[in-house]
């Protein structure tokens, strides 16, 4: 399955497109930001650069079991980014990722917007019938948005992974096709 890397999808309050070049300063500046990185599953890792976040949209444009798309204001603003990750076509299955790097946006309603439109095109485009991902236990703001989203929780992944070198459990969620919009 290949996904055409120009799709660029509309809502209210977000708009999703195709990240560019440009974007990968973005990218790095979120990723070496404690408060992002609290959040993210890479907080153990080392911090990125303007360079690997190129290298990352460029193979993501090239992988078709990949779409990552740049989260941004009506006004053209870049907040963020979001992704469909081990797009499984024969299952029907992929991962999702979100990251809002901009702090002031944090709690607005953004990624819940976000969500609900990569989800659309998921079940709607790809014909995808499992979206699904593991957050941080003691992320309440992000556990409130997929569940708004429409997203369930199905597992405790006990000291799934560590932050700032503490073993941390995390959550799987997931939603179904027929679940989303219901």
């Amino acid at each position: 399955m290949t996904v055409a890397p120009e799709v660029r999808i509309d809502g209210a309050l977000v708009r999703l497109r195709s990240p560019s070049a440009a974007d990968a300063v973005r990218f790095a500046r979120w990723y070496n930001d404690p408060d992002v990185l609290h959040w993210l599953h890479m907080s153990e890792g080392a911090h990125s650069t303007e360079e690997a976040e190129l290298a990352r949209i460029n193979v993501s444009a090239e992988d078709p079991a990949t779409v990552l798309w740049v989260i941004e204001t009506p006004e053209g603003r870049a907040i963020g980014n979001l992704s469909l990750q081990q797009i499984d076509a024969v299952h029907g299955r992929a991962w999702l990722g979100i990251c809002i790097g901009e702090r002031d946006c944090w709690s607005h309603g953004y990624g819940t917007e976000a969500i609900h439109l990569l989800l659309r095109f998921a079940f709607e485009n790809l014909g995808l019938r499992r979206i699904q991902l593991i957050t941080d236990a003691d992320n309440d703001r992000g556990i409130r948005c997929y569940e708004k989203a429409g997203f369930t929780r199905e597992a405790l992944l006990r000291e799934h992974r560590l932050r700032y070198g503490e073993p941390l459990d995390m959550i799987q969620m997931a939603i179904l096709a027929n679940e989303h919009g219901a």
